[in-house]
């Protein structure tokens, strides 16, 4: 185990994606027997109210402010310069600020809980009222309190240790629902499972102290607090944050308009789409979230626009095998996959799944741009763009929730997806970045193609055969994944895909 931490910085990327996919397919397989016990034990309007407090909470953390990516690409710049100074000065001024952050979700909690009826108080019950005030009193104070040592992790991913990082993540993923089935089958409902996050969340962030101070040995102290530092980062990081909070808009004001407009069952709906979608982009920053710390060192060396391109057409090849497997999984097998997992009351949620996940994989398989953007200090354009069509998402997502409900909340998020990440976006990152979108384009119609033959054969199989139950998703969805990688292997992997394919078989190959 101290041979694989240790590891070079090479190394470490590429454990780190191993184990991203370990922690993906960990945490499927416990979502899948997982998800539909909690959804059955908490009942719908638990699981709404639970998912409601969630999204609502999720606002806090855009506090952040950005500087948790500023760390990342600082800190790896200072060290690779050897500026070590500066690095212990950009420390204590974020550590500093965080500090501060906490006390402001301290007051920002307390302002949501006095003005809680007033939001929520038409289409909740007063005894889901009162449910949902505790657990955003809980998650307010582990937000605040986890607050300031989020720095040792953006420290740890800037000396690349994806190694532990990666180990806590699946430990997360694991310690959750490990703890709260025996809190369900006793009877306790969504409050507990609260509880139970905290403690593994206030766990994690305890790790991640110890091994950094350990591992790395920053020097933080408020001493080393300054003030044209704090001028540098934030002209840097309040783009980033405003990013943030796009993102955080985008995808909890569907459920907060729920909230308000419908009630808690349609949140409830929306959250199982949510979670599918949730896995996607999960699945996208496998690969891409190691990547920063390299793209801002190939910057910082002056790396030419091609040099960028090749690495950005390279890792979005990757991505998109990943990615357009599981979207056209869920294309072909999602429905009776969602009634048989989540029940026939989420039906829907099909439909609200199609409509997030398709326009996302586009900007999923190209998520290296934005570490490209965030290198390159050139964050401003989309940030700003974001904002303003996340404004046209809220104006277009509160009448047609009201006359769809989850479905139309839906379309107004795809619509912002769709209008930000594939129009805007491509020529931005054309035009300006220096990117080869066209050749990138090329590349991904070529595979969409070299697919098409195995997706009309699960087609017609599903729509002439009829069958519904596990064994019709285990037999067809293994007669799908098999015509998928065959087709990947023989006709649309390039001489290096096939190079890394052939040594993962051959790992397992000698394993078995």
């Amino acid at each position: 185990m101290l041979k694989i931490l240790n590891a070079p910085e090479a190394a470490q990327r590429k454990l780190g994606v191993v184990l991203s996919y370990v922690n993906i397919f960990v945490s499927t397989i416990l979502t899948l027997v997982y998800t539909p016990f909690f959804l059955r034990a908490l009942g719908q309007s638990e699981f709404g109210l639970y998912s409601l407090a969630s999204s609502v909470i999720g606002y806090l953390a855009i506090l952040d402010l950005g500087f948790g990516n500023a760390v990342t690409v600082y800190t790896a710049k200072y060290a690779s310069s050897g500026e070590v100074e500066r690095m212990h000065k950009l420390h204590g001024t974020i550590f500093s600020v965080y500090l501060v952050m906490s006390a402001v979700i301290v007051l920002a909690g307390a302002a949501l809980l006095a003005n809680l009826h007033a939001i929520f108080g038409a289409k909740l019950s007063t005894s889901e009222m009162g449910e949902i005030r505790i657990m955003l009193m809980l998650l307010t104070a582990n937000l605040a309190i986890s607050f300031p040592f989020s720095i040792y992790s953006s420290i740890l991913t800037a000396h690349e240790n994806f190694v532990f990082i990666k180990l806590i993540g699946i430990f997360r993923t694991i310690a959750l629902p490990l703890a709260a089935v025996p809190a369900l089958l006793l009877g306790y409902k969504a409050i507990a499972i609260v509880i139970i996050a905290t403690a593994v969340n206030l766990i994690c962030v305890a790790a991640d102290f110890i091994y950094c101070k350990r591992k790395v040995s920053p020097v933080i102290s408020v001493r080393n607090f300054d003030a044209p530092t704090l001028k540098q980062i934030f002209g840097y990081s309040f783009f980033i944050f405003l990013g943030i909070v796009v993102d955080q808009v985008n995808w909890n004001v569907d459920n907060f308009i729920l909230g308000a407009v419908a009630g808690a069952t349609a949140v409830s709906t929306y959250a199982v789409a949510s979670t599918i979608n949730a896995t996607f982009v999960t699945l996208s920053l496998t690969i891409s979230g190691v990547m920063l710390p390299k793209i801002a060192k190939m910057v910082s060396a002056n790396s030419t626009d091609s040099e960028l391109s090749a690495e950005f057409i390279k890792i979005g090849r990757l991505q998109f095998y990943v990615i357009f497997f599981i979207a056209s999984l869920l294309v072909i097998f999602g429905r009776e996959f969602i009634v048989l997992w989540a029940g026939a009351n989420y039906e829907i949620s099909y439909a609200i799944a199609l409509i997030l996940v398709l326009p996302v994989s586009v900007p999923l398989i190209q998520n290296l741009g934005l570490a490209v953007l965030q290198a390159k200090n050139k964050v401003k354009f989309r940030s700003i763009a974001a904002f303003c069509v996340t404004l046209v998402n809220i104006a277009i997502s509160i009448p047609l929730a009201k006359a769809y409900g989850g479905v139309g909340a839906a379309c107004g998020t795809a619509f912002a997806i769709t209008l930000l990440n594939i129009c805007v976006m491509n020529i931005y990152y054309s035009r300006v970045i220096g990117l080869d979108i066209a050749k990138f384009w090329r590349n991904i119609g070529a595979m969409v193609v070299k697919f098409a033959p195995a997706i009309a054969v699960s087609l017609a199989i599903n729509y002439a055969l009829d069958l519904r139950g596990v064994s019709f998703l285990l037999i067809c969805g293994g007669l799908y994944s098999a015509m998928f990688v065959l087709s990947a292997y023989f006709w649309a992997m390039n001489d290096y895909e096939r190079a890394i394919f052939g040594g993962i078989a051959a790992k397992i190959r000698r394993r078995a």
